[in-house]
Order: structure tokens, then C-alpha cells, then sequence
């Protein structure tokens, strides 16, 4: 009999996980890899309902299951020593569970590699555990990294440049008025309640750019681009301004180890969200000079992130908020001068997310886990995959 080997973190266990089996049993004898508690938090940043052995327990228990194991490993490939004491025959992933280095795996070891479709039990409702989280809006959010207000054509006339953002996951409470792009995501909400469709994720950023950007919209503001290209196109991603609302050119980086290392370099401090009435544009000073070090300083900040330079990361970074300030003075007010006190000597650099006034400090660290245990207050992020 062949050996079959599976892995998942099997949380919230439902009938959509117990098919699974079922249908990977068909390929052999099953074994079960189970992320650990430390994995899963780790990796999704937040606690599990069950922990490894009330999960290890109850996989066990299902009859299509020979054995079960909790993974000692780490991250999405934290089955590896598992598989080493399986040695399995066939590895088996659902259809969005597989990559590509799964995949490579496989190859390298003589796995034989099955992708099965998601597919109920006859007569049963498709399930999942994103749907059965959803007491409460999947939507993601945005961080913009570097380069904002170039989206907007009144700087990128001076000189075009890139915007970066990543999408985030919904994991924390996304506050409104707090420069996460909760005006965008609020209009994604009118169409798509609790979840974004399944298509391709730069027409999706085209649609709900031209849906908030109703020509009837009474207020005349357009909103930038950044911020719907920003939610729906997961992963890390850089778009290039010339003069128009909508970019040129659009990049991409869905680099699993990039991903990861910015997640460990990346933390949010909580602020007062920003005040009704004020304005961040009132005494805007855009000029020639102040647009190309934005710009410059954008171009900076994606190539130390693909070499995953810390240091030059952090400068970069610091260096996009200091052109976006130097433009738009307004963007610190309030009480903001008093949290960047607070914080500018226990990181690498800071941020406003969007248009500032208020919200967040986005910061860089040196660790994000180390650096969330000292401060209770800090949010640490968990940027959306491909599929998520």
C-alpha cells in the first residue's frame, strides 16, 4: 500500500477537511502533518481555537486517517520534518493549498504530486474555515510602504513614480479614518459584503477604482489608485504614475521569503484616528524637487526589499515619509508629534499609512515578534497570499 501524506492546520475542523481525507485516502494509507500552535501563530498571527493536541486528537479520530502528526518545523513549509518521517509516496494538496515549491519538492524527493479540487460530500454544503470565520467582513486592507500621493496627478506631474503597497489581512481591527483605506474598502463592502470575488485581482482594483470614483460623486475628490490596487492585488505590489489617475505599469512580487521577511520587520502602533475636519492638503507645497525625491525614494525602498536589506529598507522608508511631509506639511497635527516621540528611538524608521493626520504608526523594526512582546500595543501584520 502506498504511503499518502497531507498537511494543513486543520483549526476549525469541518466536513470540507474530512472529504479531503476521504478522497486523499483513495491514493493509500494517510498521514496527516498538523501545524503547531507556535506555527500558526507565528505565521497568521493569531491564536488557534484548538490547540496541536485537540487537533492532533480529533484528525486522528477520523477513520480515513492511518496516523497523525504534530510538524516541527516552521512557516508554510513546516511539514518538512514530517515528510521526512513519513517518506511518503504521494503528497497530496487541495487546490488552493498547493506552490510551487511543494511542488519542486516532490520532484526532488520522487513524490508523486496530486492537486484535488475542493469538492463536498455529495449532498453536503461546500465548506471552509474561511467561511465559517466570516462573523465579520474578510475584506482586506492596504499598507502603502512608499511613494504615496504620487497616484494623485497633481504631484505626478512634477515627475511620475512608483506607489508600494502590500495587502493585508484582516487580523486586527481595521479602525476608520486611520489611513488603512477604509473609505475604499467600505465602498468594496456595498458589493462584496465579506469577501472578495475569485478574479483576476488587477480588473477587480480597475472596478472598485471606478465604482468608488462615481463621476456623480458630489464632493469632486478622486480617490488614488493605491488604495484599490492596494486591497484587492495580494502579496507586494509597485505601480508607476505618469500624470493619470490609473497607472501605467503594474509589479508584482509574491516571493514567500520576501512576504516573510517583511512580516518580520513590519509593526503598527495604534494613534488617534484623525480628527473630523481636518484637512492634510491645506498648505501643500508640491514642486519638481520634492516630487523626484518621493519618487527616488520609492525606487529605493522595492530594491532593498528584493535584496531584503534592513538598513537601506529602513533609510528608504524614512526617506518616502520625509518627501510625503515635505509636501504635505499637514500630514502631522495633533497628537501625532507626540507619538513619534514615543516611538522614533525604538525603531528603524515610521510612517503615517495613507494620507497621515492620524491612525497608525507603521514602523520598521528590527523584529516584529520580539518588538510586539515588548509593546502591547503594537499590531503586527500578515500580508495576503495569492488565493487568500
Amino acid at each position: 500500500m502506498k504511503r499518502v501524506f497531507v498537511s494543513g492546520c486543520y483549526d476549525l475542523l469541518h466536513s470540507g477537511h474530512v472529504e479531503f481525507f476521504r478522497q486523499a485516502a483513495e491514493y493509500g494509507d494517510l498521514y496527516v502533518g498538523i501545524g503547531s500552535d507556535k506555527t500558526i501563530e507565528g505565521y497568521k498571527h493569531h491564536k488557534t481555537v484548538y490547540s496541536e493536541q485537540e487537533r492532533l486528537f480529533m484528525v486522528k479520530s477520523i477513520r480515513y486517517v492511518k496516523d497523525a502528526y504534530i510538524n516541527a518545523g516552521s512557516g508554510i513549509m513546516d511539514f518538512i520534518p514530517t515528510l521526512d518521517i513519513v517518506k511518503p509516496d504521494v503528497f497530496v494538496v487541495n487546490e488552493d493549498g498547493g506552490n510551487e515549491d511543494k511542488r519542486k519538492l516532490c520532484e526532488e524527493r520522487g513524490i508523486q504530486y496530486v492537486v484535488l479540487q475542493r469538492t463536498p460530500q455529495e449532498g453536503l454544503t461546500a465548506r471552509s474555515s474561511t467561511d465559517l470565520k466570516k462573523t465579520e467582513s474578510q475584506i482586506p486592507t492596504r499598507l502603502d510602504l512608499a511613494g504615496t500621493w504620487i497616484d494623485q496627478p497633481y504631484v505626478s506631474q512634477y515627475a511620475p513614480g512608483w506607489a508600494i503597497t502590500i495587502s493585508l489581512e484582516p487580523t486586527f481591527e481595521i479602525r476608520e479614518r486611520c489611513g488603512l483605506s477604509t473609505s475604499t474598502r467600505n465602498m468594496i463592502k456595498k458589493i462584496w459584503p465579506y469577501s472578495l470575488p475569485n478574479m483576476n485581482p488587477e480588473m477587480l482594483a480597475k472596478l472598485v477604482f471606478c465604482f468608488e470614483n462615481d463621476p456623480e460623486r458630489s464632493d469632486g475628490i478622486i480617490s488614488g489608485a493605491q488604495d484599490s490596487i492596494g486591497i484587492c492585488i495580494p502579496g507586494l505590489c509597485r505601480h508607476y504614475y505618469d500624470n493619470r489617475f490609473w497607472p501605467e505599469k503594474i509589479e508584482t512580487c509574491q516571493d514567500e521569503v520576501v512576504l516573510s521577511w517583511l512580516e518580520s520587520h513590519l509593526a503598527m502602533i495604534p494613534m488617534e484616528p484623525r480628527r473630523p475636519g481636518c484637512s492634510v492638503v491645506e498648505g501643500k507645497d508640491i514642486t519638481e524637487p520634492k516630487v523626484k525625491a518621493l519618487a527616488k525614494a520609492a525606487d529605493d525602498c522595492w530594491a532593498a526589499i528584493m535584496k531584503k536589506d534592513l538598513q537601506a529598507f529602513a533609510a528608504a522608508y524614512k526617506a518616502s515619509f520625509d518627501a510625503q511631509v515635505a509636501m504635505f506639511p499637514a500630514m502631522i497635527q495633533g497628537s501625532v508629534p507626540n507619538y513619534i516621540n514615543e516611538y522614533k528611538d525604538k525603531v528603524l524608521a515610521y510612517k503615517m499609512p495613507g494620507a497621515g493626520g492620524g491612525g497608525y504608526l507603521a514602523c520598521v523594526v528590527k523584529d516584529a515578534e520580539t518588538f510586539a512582546k515588548e509593546h502591547k500595543e503594537a499590531i503586527r501584520l500578515t500580508i495576503r497570499r495569492p488565493g487568500l
